[in-house]
This record gives C-alpha cells, sequence and structure tokens, in this order.
C-alpha cells in the first residue's frame, strides 16, 4: 500500500475483535549519555525526564490514542512508583484489571546516546508476579487477540504464562514482541510459545540472536519451519513479513530520530490496531511503521500520536 493510501484506511480502524494486552506499566528514568559505561567507571549522564512506560503500558497508550479498546492486564502494586503510575493511567483514560498490594511496580533507567540508541537498566517489580488465578480471572472473549512482552516471558512466570495460554481456546491467538530479552527466555518456554503459531515481531538485533544472516533469508526460512506469522523490523528499512499468504518488505516513513524508547512499542500498538480492526498484515505492518515513525521523533515512549496527528503527519507522503 502506498503511504498516502494508509490515510484513506484509518476510519476503518475499530475493534472487531478484543485485544488483551499482559505486561508491564513501569517508571522510565531517561538520561542522555556520551557512551555507555564501563566496568569499573563513573559515568555523568544528564537526565531528561521520568516517563511512564513499559511495554504494555506504551502499547496500551497508542491504542487508546488510535482509538481502539483493550482489555489491559498491567498489574499496578503499591508504592511511590505505583502512586505515579496510577495517576498517569487516570490522566490517560486507561484502566488495568490488576491491582496488588504484594509489592510496588518496577522502574528502569535509559541511557541514551547521540545516535538515539537506548540501553536499558531494569528493576523488577508486581508486572512480573503472575500466577493461575490473576490470569484465570481476566474476563476473555474467545477470539481475543493476547499481546505478551518477552520482559513477562522470561522472568520467573514465564512458564505460568506459557501454561495459562496452552488452556485458551484455540480461537485465541497471541502476538508476542520478545524484545531485548529474548535471549533470556528458555528454550523449551520458546519452543512451547511457537508451538501455539503465534504471531512473532522482532527487531534485527533480536533476530540476530536466533542466528539471523540475510534478513529476507530468515523471514522466508522463519515461516517454513514454524509456519508462524513474523514481522522482522529493520529499522530506517522498514519491515519484513511473511505469513501464510506471502512474504514482502513494507517501506518505512522517514524520520529524524530524536531517541528509539518506545520504537517497539509504539510499532506493536499500530500492528495490534490493525489487526484487531480485521486489516491483513502488510496494512496492519504499515500503520506500525507509521506509529513507530513518528514516536522515533520526539522524546520518551509515551508520545505515540492520535488518529488526527497521526492524519497529519501521514499528508507530508
Amino acid at each position: 500500500m502506498p503511504h498516502n493510501a494508509l490515510a484513506t484506511l484509518l476510519p476503518s480502524l475499530h475493534n472487531q475483535r478484543q485485544l488483551c494486552l499482559i505486561g508491564a506499566a513501569v517508571i522510565d528514568i531517561v538520561t542522555e549519555a556520551a557512551a555507555l559505561p564501563v566496568r569499573g567507571g563513573d559515568l555523568e549522564v544528564t537526565e531528561k525526564g521520568l516517563h511512564i512506560g513499559g511495554c504494555a503500558l506504551n502499547i496500551a497508550i497508542a491504542l487508546k490514542r488510535l482509538e481502539i479498546d483493550s482489555l489491559n492486564a498491567l498489574p499496578i502494586g503499591k508504592g511511590n512508583w505505583a502512586s505515579l503510575i496510577s495517576r498517569s493511567l487516570e490522566q490517560n483514560g486507561i484502566a488495568s484489571e490488576i491491582r496488588t498490594d504484594k509489592d510496588d511496580n518496577g522502574w528502569c533507567m535509559a541511557l541514551v546516546e547521540p545516535d538515539g540508541e537506548r540501553t536499558f537498566i531494569s528493576v523488577s517489580g508486581v508486572e512480573n508476579h503472575w500466577d493461575q488465578d490473576i490470569l484465570n480471572g481476566l474476563p476473555l472473549a474467545d477470539d481475543a487477540l493476547i499481546y505478551l512482552s518477552g520482559y513477562q516471558l522470561a522472568s520467573p512466570s514465564g512458564e505460568q504464562l506459557v501454561t495459562w495460554l496452552e488452556s485458551l481456546p484455540e480461537t485465541v491467538d497471541t502476538f508476542i514482541d520478545f524484545g531485548p530479552r529474548i535471549a533470556d527466555v528458555p528454550d523449551d518456554i520458546f519452543q512451547r510459545l511457537l508451538a501455539l503459531k503465534p504471531i512473532v515481531s522482532l527487531n534485527r538485533q533480536e533476530a540476530e540472536v536466533l542466528g539471523m544472516g540475510c534478513a529476507e533469508t530468515f523471514t522466508r526460512q522463519w515461516y517454513q519451519q514454524y509456519q508462524c506469522p513474523l514481522i522482522l523490523r529493520i529499522d530506517s528499512d522498514g519491515a519484513l513479513f511473511a505469513d501464510a499468504n506471502q512474504t514482502g518488505n513494507v517501506s518505512p516513513f522517514r524520520a529524524t530520530v530524536v531517541d528509539t524508547i518506545g520504537a517497539g512499542d509504539s510499532h506493536a500498538g499500530g500492528v495490534l490496531a490493525g489487526l484487531a480492526s480485521g486489516w491483513e498484515l502488510p496494512d496492519a505492518v504499515l500503520l506500525g511503521n507509521a506509529v513507530a515513525s513518528f514516536v522515533v521523533s520526539h522524546r520518551g515512549g509515551d508520545c505515540a500520536p492520535d488518529r488526527e496527528a497521526l492524519s497529519d503527519y501521514l499528508s507530508r507522503y
């Protein structure tokens, strides 16, 4: 689809199926760093702000601004970080299905280098405490589309999350964005997940962890091996995709990169919005490319565009 045609599809964005987000709401402390620290060193950084983040929350915000409803399973705990997150959720008109007083929410420090690349130092909280009672209590539709992040799958609760997914009806679909924790997901968990035939989204670095050489070859061989739809985000080169119908390359949108925090999450939000609206995978990936391009042009991971801002952005193409 041409870039300028995407704007004509935006009015068709509306839920044709339930979206359920399983994941984290955390605090991001964003800093600018000239380079990453060395062992034993003392790195001076510049604080650029405190943002409410977490992969699932970034996606919930993107979906809300695109006027797509989601069932948000984002554990909110008790403590200073949880209080900040609760206020942010209220301001954004987002509700979470899960409240607990067992611990505070987690936080991370993001080190943003001059080229916009970000490195995280993370501290876990209630977002990685899952059990069957919590999961079984979610009011899930029989045809739901469930989002999961590698941060939760690599946590001690990862096995419980997979066991729960395995118990769901075959009409439920799963979308997995493994993220930078992909190498920490145990192999047996990884194989059980792929047996569920989820839609998988990877960036270039994550695919390299799985042995990628040529991106195009990797994408074709992935579907042949696993029969799972794949989205491979290749930065300024756009995104490759493969599903049962076709394999292709979805072109990128030009962007002046400010920082890349939340870029992958925002891409997932755009793709999920399209899929929940009944769009074909290439069209949903193009929407993901547009949303992510907008986000990397702004600071922080919680800056996804609403429909009006996105329409204005698309009008430049």
